[in-house]
This record gives C-alpha cells, sequence and structure tokens, in this order.
C-alpha cells in the first residue's frame, strides 16, 4: 500500500510515559474516523532524542516536527494535516525568538550532531524487522558471513580505531583478537552489557528501545568473528520497554533465518539470552556481570586473567556495551577509514551523551569526537535556563569529573577529559548552574558510590566511607583543613588498591572539587558558610524589619508554623524550629526574606 503521509510517534520511554501511547492510539482512530487509513500510516519508533520537547510526532513527507503533544491533539493533526493538508501551526517546533517552523536539520538541537549509534531511532518501527532491513540492517552480517574472513573484520575494526564506549575506552579490535586467538576450547561467548546505571545515564536503554536489531547484528558479527555460538543481553530489569523490545526483535530474527542454526543458509550458528540485572552498579564491571550471569553474588574478580581469556563458565568471552556494538554495523558496511575520518586524531567516530541538568534542550545526543562543550550546552543544549551562569558539567557519572567555564572550549575525547581529571565515562553528561553547591553535589555522588559499593575490597569499602564522611561534615560546617589533605592521602591509595573501577573512580569528583572549586569548599570548611546556599546545616533565614510588611504569606507558606507575627507587622523566624526549607524566601515578594 502506498501511503501519503507517515506519522512517526516517539515510543521511547520519555514520551511513552506522557501519553506516547495513546496519541499513537489516538491518531489511528481518528484516521478512521476521518477515512484516510490508507492515506497515512502512524508509526511507532525510538527515541528522536529531543527528550524537552515531548511527546513528539513527526509527519512526513512535509517533516512538520510537532512538539509536547497532547493525546487530545491526534484529532487535529489527522483532521488538519493528513486530511486537509496544512500543518498544525502551534504544535510545530520553533527555535527561540523566531515564529516560523524549520526542518528537523534546521534546528539548533539537530545541527551539530552526527547519528551513527543512534541512526534509525526516531525513523524506524523498533518492532518491525523489514524496516530495519529496509535502512541497509543485516547487510554487513551478510557480507562479514559471504566476503570477509575473521581476520579482515578485526583488520577493518583497528583501521576504524573504535574504542569502547563503556568508559575505558579499551580499543574494540584488539578486545576481539584477544578472545579470538584463544585456542583449544569448546565454547566461547558474547556478551552484551546494558547494565546502564550511571544516575542521569539513557542512553544504551534508548538505543535498545530504538534500534534492537542493531545490537543483535553486531553481536552475531562478533560471535563470527572470535569463534562463539552463545551471546547474551545483561539488561537491567528497570528497563522492561528496552527488554520487551529486544525479546520481540530477537523473535524476528530467529523467523527471519538471522538468529539460530544455519544464519542466512550457512554453516554459522548463533543465538542469544537475556539476563535480568538486579540493578547492582557494580554489575556494570565485566566481572561483576558475569559473576550475575552465571547465578553468582554480582562482585569483581580479580584480573588477570582477562575475560577475554577466562570468563564465563572459564570459557574465553568478548564483552562489549550497546553503544559499541551499535557501531560495528555501519563499520563493516562503509569502511574502518569512513569511521576514522571522523572525530580527532586518538578518539574516532561519535560519542552518545544523556545530557541533562540545568539545561534548556536536555535530551540524547550524537556528536562527533572532538565536540567542544560550548557547542554541546549552548548550541545544541540551548545554554541554562532562566538566563542564569553556567557553574559546571559532571561527565562520567558518579566515576567521572566536573569541569568548570574554563573548559568550554575544550573538545571532548578520551585524552581531554582524563587530563582534567575527568573522564568519558558511559556518556552522561549533568549540567550546573551558579545556585548549584559542588560541595552537596559531590556529597549526593559519594553516597550513590558508597551504597553501589559490593564491599569486596577495602579500599573502595572503607575509603568510600571515609570520603564521604569528611564531605558530609563540610555541609555541615564542621570539617577542618586536615580534612582536605586526608581527601588526597584516601583517593590516592583508593586509585591504587581498589580491586575494579568503581573503587578506583570514586574520588573523582571529589578530587575535582579541591582542583576546581577549591574556594568554594574552604567557605565551607574555614567560614562555615555556603556560597550557593543549598547546605542546610549552613544556612540561616531572617527577615529585614525594614522590607517586611507583614503580609504573612511567609508564615502562610511555612510548613512547620516558625514564622510568628499578625498582618502589618513584622514577622520573626524561631531559628530552633525552623527546617530551612526556603518555603518563606520564595514565597516573599518584597525581598524581605535574607538568605545567608
Amino acid at each position: 500500500m502506498a501511503y501519503k503521509n507517515f506519522a512517526l510517534v516517539c515510543a521511547g520511554t520519555g514520551c511513552h510515559s506522557t501519553d506516547g501511547q495513546e496519541i499513537y492510539d489516538n491518531l489511528i482512530a481518528s484516521a478512521e474516523k476521518h477515512g484516510v487509513s490508507g492515506d497515512v500510516q502512524v508509526v511507532k519508533t525510538g527515541c528522536f532524542g529531543f527528550c524537552e520537547q515531548g511527546p513528539i510526532v513527526k509527519v512526513l513527507p512535509e517533516e512538520s516536527f510537532y512538539v509536547k503533544v497532547k493525546a487530545t491533539d491526534a484529532e487535529e493533526i489527522i483532521a488538519e494535516h493528513i486530511v486537509k493538508g496544512r500543518a498544525v501551526d502551534r504544535l510545530l517546533y520553533k527555535e527561540p525568538g523566531s515564529k516560523t517552523a524549520g526542518k528537523i536539520e534546521d534546528m539548533g538541537f539537530y545541527q551539530k550532531q552526527l547519528r551513527i549509534v543512534l541512526r534509525n531511532c526516531g525513523l524506524i518501527n523498533p518492532e518491525n524487522i523489514e524496516e530495519y532491513i529496509a535502512r541497509e540492517g543485516y547487510q554487513a552480517l551478510g557480507k562479514v558471513l559471504t566476503e570477509m574472513t575473521p581476520e579482515d573484520v578485526i583488520n577493518e575494526l583497528k583501521t576504524s580505531a573504535l574504542r569502547g564506549r563503556g568508559g575505558a575506552g579499551f580499543p574494540t579490535w584488539m578486545k576481539w583478537n584477544f578472545t579470538k586467538q584463544v585456542d583449544g576450547v569448546d565454547k566461547k561467548f558474547v556478551v552484551c552489557n546494558a547494565d546502564e546505571g550511571d544516575p542521569g545515564a539513557y542512553m544504551d536503554r534508548s538505543t535498545l528501545e530504538g534500534d534492537p536489531h542493531s545490537v543483535i547484528e553486531a553481536m552475531a558479527i562478533a560471535a563470527r568473528t572470535i569463534g562463539a555460538d552463545q551471546g547474551y543481553i545483561y539488561i537491567r530489569a528497570e528497563y522492561p520497554l528496552a527488554i520487551e523490545r529486544l525479546e520481540i526483535a530477537m523473535k524476528q530474527a530467529r523467523e527471519f533465518g538471522l538468529l539460530g542454526d544455519g544464519i542466512l543458509g550457512t554453516d554459522f550458528n548463533f543465538d542469544i539470552e537475556i539476563r535480568l540485572g538486579a540493578g547492582a552498579f557494580v554489575c556494570g564491571e565485566e566481572t561483576a556481570l558475569l559473576a550475575s550471569i552465571e547465578g553468582e553474588r554480582g562482585i569483581p574478580r580479580p584480573r588477570p586473567p582477562f575475560p577475554a581469556v577466562k570468563g564465563l563458565w572459564g570459557r574465553p568471552t568478548l564483552i562489549n556495551n550497546v553503544e559499541t556494538l551499535a557501531n560495528i554495523p555501519m563499520i563493516i558496511l562503509k569502511g574502518g577509514e569512513w569511521f576514522a575520518s571522523i572525530g580527532t586524531k586518538d578518539s574516532k567516530g561519535t560519542k552518545v551523551f544523556a545530557l541533562t541538568g540545568k539545561i534548556n534542550n536536555s535530551g540524547l545526543i550524537e556528536v562527533p569526537m572532538g565536540t567542544t562543550l560550548r557547542e554541546i550546552i549552548y548550541d545544541i543544549g540551548g545554554g541554562i535556563p532562566n538566563g542564569k551562569k553556567f557553574k559546571a558539567v559532571q561527565s562520567g557519572g558518579p566515576s567521572g569529573g566536573m569541569l568548570t567555564a574554563e573548559h568550554l572550549d575544550t573538545p571532548i575525547d578520551y585524552a581531554g577529559l582524563q587530563a582534567l581529571g575527568s573522564m568519558m565515562g558511559s556518556g552522561g553528561l549533568i549540567v550546573m548552574d551558579e545556585d548549584d553547591c559542588i560541595v552537596d553535589v559531590v556529597r549526593f555522588y559519594l553516597e550513590f558510590a558508597v551504597d553501589e559499593s559490593c564491599g569486596k575490597c577495602s579500599p573502595c569499602r572503607i575509603g568510600g566511607r571515609k570520603l564521604l564522611n569528611i564531605v558530609e561534615r563540610m555541609t555541615a560546617g564542621t570539617a577542618t583543613e586536615k580534612d582536605i589533605q586526608n581527601i588526597e592521602d584516601i583517593s590516592d591509595a583508593m586509585k591504587k588498591a581498589s580491586l575494579c573501577g568503581l573503587g578506583q573512580t570514586t574520588p573523582n569528583p571529589t578530587l575535582s572539587l579541591l582542583r576546581y572549586f577549591k574556594d568554594e569548599m574552604l567557605a565551607h570548611v574555614k567560614d562555615s558558610t555556603c556560597p550557593a546556599g543549598k547546605c542546610k546545616d549552613l544556612v540561616k533565614y531572617t527577615i529585614d524589619a525594614e522590607k517586611c510588611i507583614g503580609c504573612t504569606l511567609c508564615a502562610r507558606r511555612c510548613p512547620v508554623g516558625c514564622i510568628s507575627g499578625g498582618k502589618r507587622e513584622l514577622h520573626v523566624i524561631d531559628q530552633d524550629a525552623c527546617i530551612k526549607c526556603g518555603e518563606c524566601f520564595t514565597a516573599c515578594k518584597f525581598d524581605a526574606v535574607l538568605k545567608g
């Protein structure tokens, strides 16, 4: 059937949880009501990336980009756009300051992006294998099975210079080659690490929700290359939509002869099983992940031997994360030189980031390596809301470090971030503005790391707790200058002696505090003040007698009733009863409530 229009409905987790399914259903129902079901095909897609503007509906071929769509808007989109051929202007996305809507490639959010990993997200129905095949899907697998030797695949990956996107940045070709070269074993395994646990990160989840076949195809290519016949996808149970779409994709791949025995009529056999994680952050570390797949407690194991030589059940095991694998089919199809032409000298290709925090355009982005923080935050992200001043960005999640305004023109790549005391990590970017307290932010990350530590090794188990105790004393105004030296000593020990990456990188945010925000830290330590006014123990609310008119609004908003004073009388805050929630400060329209 030839359709005149296609209505692409974002069905990623974000939009799906805010009327996405209802929008999809209503578009179909409205099309039937108006008798245009044969003119428009309504398609559920993966994440468009522009999460700040969701739910999103894109209508082709006009490329009308409808944002913040409600279920009740479906009727108007069909009646106006599909039936009458005119766009619904009030729903079209318009750049700030512009009254006209442009195409997606003209939007600031997309202009500097290059989508390789996310190439199909927002374009195809992830639950329909035929749409993936129509976008060159499984052609790379066919090429590997019929035209390439395992050595050819390794050489193509070596030429591409693809590095692991899970955090460490280890050369992908080298990891594959280690596992391939192990002889004299009865079985090898391929494992996809989809245990994405960083706060604010959802890159791998969105890739699996929007394009699961790209990962399945890549795992099959990896299996053929290293000589494996069994694969596992380890994904946390908190990702039900990604799991559901993976299961659908795997079932369809088997039906099409792309998984199972005799793939594409060859002698190659390979199948995949899903293993669900229970949400332990440490299971993102590959040896802990393997222990969990085996049914053991998910805790790291000493290395060597490395999983490439001795992994699942003592057999050679190749482990890559979702983003790394999603690059593989395009490298095979377009060549390693094509991929290596993108990015910087030592960091090739693109990187997917989840851009969140104090940013106007939060969402999922993919940019060439070497793109600067300024381009990401201001050109793609649209800057800081409410005219606030940029303060810092946390890269690499709780294991990463913070970068400041002086680093805005730093090209993002592996070496550049490492030199600044941060790391690429899996791809979380959390933006902070002038109202954020860096000491309090570090406390949050340390709480997370301490809570997620498996406790197996003492440098992580004890060192993380010691660091947290010091930073908690800072937020309470009871820390001493000796604590500052202790931070450096503890961090050094953790980095050198922790068993896995969790303990080795836990000190990174604290070291960023020392390196870039020492004045703010010293204000907490020496002056017992929090410049940002976030640390409750260091904040005091008072009322200015000259400005207070006795309107009683602050007293009425106070949740604990600690403000006294009648109408047209000076109000007073009982400091012993005050819980420092800030409601009085927010409520006062005359700037009479002082925060200090």
